[in-house]
């Protein structure tokens, strides 16, 4: 069990004194300009030495790019700076354009920690300071960018101190260690799908810089040779043959990308209520989630990785920011074996192991199964159709490839229709509203009731047909609204006036008793 402590800060804990970003940022604002000399030596071995004037243009473009980039880094070098007082957190910064921005005490919400490879390299790291409380993010957010980690580590110290004065705070047990990387979860790694679309916008992006190098990359040696290889054989094998090479890139990617972003992953519980993670290899991030402000937690369960039996653990809490932010911030685990998800789960949220299964929820109507199985058969049908169509302009081979496809198709959409289906699930569970759908990504659900602060109720017209809604649980808290989708009219007002008694009352019409 944990003990509670009532923290005040020491007399000289939050001075007066104004402070300034660390002298090493100058290095590396100077350090930017490298960037567009690397480019044009680079450009300079790819072209084996020729350039024209075009190059010379484009060069000359990005290095006052940089250049404008790094002028307005030193200008904020030089004139930012910031103060902590016992009631609020002051920034002032710019010279032509001045601003000056102050943050109360009681109303920030997140102190972030993160660091890119170039502060790495000149040790400094950027403190993010999160009031939450408003829509626009420029507004909400403070960013001290060019202190020393240190610096950073007994700021946050004291503003969190300085917030919680006089408040009990409890006091974390042993080490407060929740969860630590293993490397045996690098297996998870290759198993999204974030990583081939890598592959297409690095390729994009390489023939982008090619081209503005007048570079035509099909005169590539390396082109040529593959060209050369692989120019004769059938079209079918030379398709197949592509989509395995992308496939093992992206996963080479994706497998990269977990190790950069979850590299050193250490969620804990410390001091003050507060889970802190940890994570990076080159960027690395420290973010602050205030169990105060942690309305439920979501289990993240997309294809493939459900089929090895992996998930992702995400917190859903208030105070994380707008929508993006929120789901930069969020992860409590990286994807990570299930058993592993389901025990930090009942740690953070010490209501229960079971609390975001998706074994013991209440079952849909059999009309949402339906609506499913339509949609599936109506996607086979129009991708089916397109090279259909296109086979009786352009040949009868693509009229038979539409067919095939079309016949591959309907088996498995509707196998995924049914697996969607048997995803979804409600019911309460203690302090928590729960609920479950999906099927290339199956998410379960626990938001706490009292975090529910209005309900939406929507539908389509196919699901007007059906006899179908979708109930939405409106909250400050992760991606705002958090649904349940395909219940029928009774099942979804009996869940909104059980969950949260009353809210939903003044909206609904009852008929007359006709006694």
């Amino acid at each position: 069990m944990s003990s509670e402590t009532t923290v005040r800060p020491s007399s000289h804990a939050a001075g007066r004194d104004w402070g300034r970003l660390n002298g090493r940022l100058l290095l590396v604002n100077l350090s930017i300009l490298a960037a567009p000399v690397a480019m044009f030596l680079a450009g300079l071995a790819v072209t084996g030495g020729d350039t024209n004037l075009q190059v010379i243009i484009t060069l000359g473009s990005l290095f006052v790019t940089f250049l404008v980039i790094s002028g307005i880094g030193l200008m904020r070098l030089f004139t930012t700076r910031y103060r902590l007082t016992e009631d609020r957190f002051e920034l002032h910064t710019g010279l032509l354009f001045r601003s000056e921005r102050s943050v109360p005490i009681g109303r920030i919400r997140g102190v972030d920690v993160t660091a890119n490879p170039v502060h790495r390299v000149f040790g400094l790291t950027t403190l993010r300071i999160d009031s939450g409380d408003q829509s626009d993010a420029a507004a909400r957010r403070l960013a001290l960018d060019g202190i020393t980690k240190a610096e950073a580590v007994e700021l946050r110290r004291q503003i969190i101190a300085l917030r919680d004065a006089g408040r009990a705070r409890p006091v974390a047990d042993s080490d407060g260690v929740l969860s630590r990387l293993d490397w045996s979860w690098l297996r998870y790694g290759p198993l999204t799908v974030w990583g081939v679309g890598g592959v297409f916008i690095a390729a994009a992006s390489t023939y982008r810089t090619l081209s503005e190098l007048q570079v035509n990359p099909l005169d590539l040696g390396v082109v040529k040779d593959l060209e050369d290889r692989f120019g004769t054989i059938p079209l079918w094998y030379g398709i197949l043959l592509a989509a395995v090479v992308i496939a093992v890139l992206g996963m080479i990617g994706s497998t990269a990308t977990y190790i950069e972003n979850w590299a050193g992953y250490e969620l804990r519980r410390e001091d003050g209520g507060i889970l802190r993670i940890r994570r990076g290899l080159l960027a690395t991030r420290s973010v602050s989630i205030e169990e105060r402000h942690l309305r439920g937690l979501e289990l993240v369960e997309p294809v493939p990785l459900r089929w090895a039996k992996g998930a992702k653990l995400n917190a859903v809490a208030s105070g994380l920011g707008n929508q993006e932010d929120n789901r930069r911030r969020r992860g409590l685990t990286p994807p990570t074996p299930r058993d592993e998800a389901m025990r930090v789960a009942a740690q953070a949220l010490p209501t229960g192991p079971g609390l975001i299964e998706r074994k013991g929820l209440l079952p849909h109507p059999k009309a949402a199964l339906r609506r499913r199985i339509n949609r599936a058969l109506m996607w086979s049908v129009l991708i089916a159709a397109v090279p259909v169509g296109l086979g009786l302009w352009l040949g009868r081979w693509l009229v038979i490839t539409g067919v095939i496809t079309g016949v591959v198709l309907v088996p498995v959409l509707v196998a995924f229709a049914f697996s969607a289906y048997h995803s979804l699930g409600h019911g309460l569970r203690d302090r928590y509203l729960a609920a479950c759908s999906g099927a290339f990504a199956r998410r379960t659900v626990a938001l706490q009731r009292d975090g529910i602060i209005g309900w939406k109720l929507s539908r389509t017209p196919f699901q007007r047909r059906a006899g179908l809604i979708t109930l939405g649980a409106t909250t400050a808290a992760g991606e705002g609204v958090y649904h349940v989708h395909d219940l029928t009219e009774g099942q979804g007002i009996a869940l909104a006036e059980t969950a949260v008694p009353g809210l939903l009352a003044p909206f609904i019409e009852r008929a007359p008793d006709r006694g």
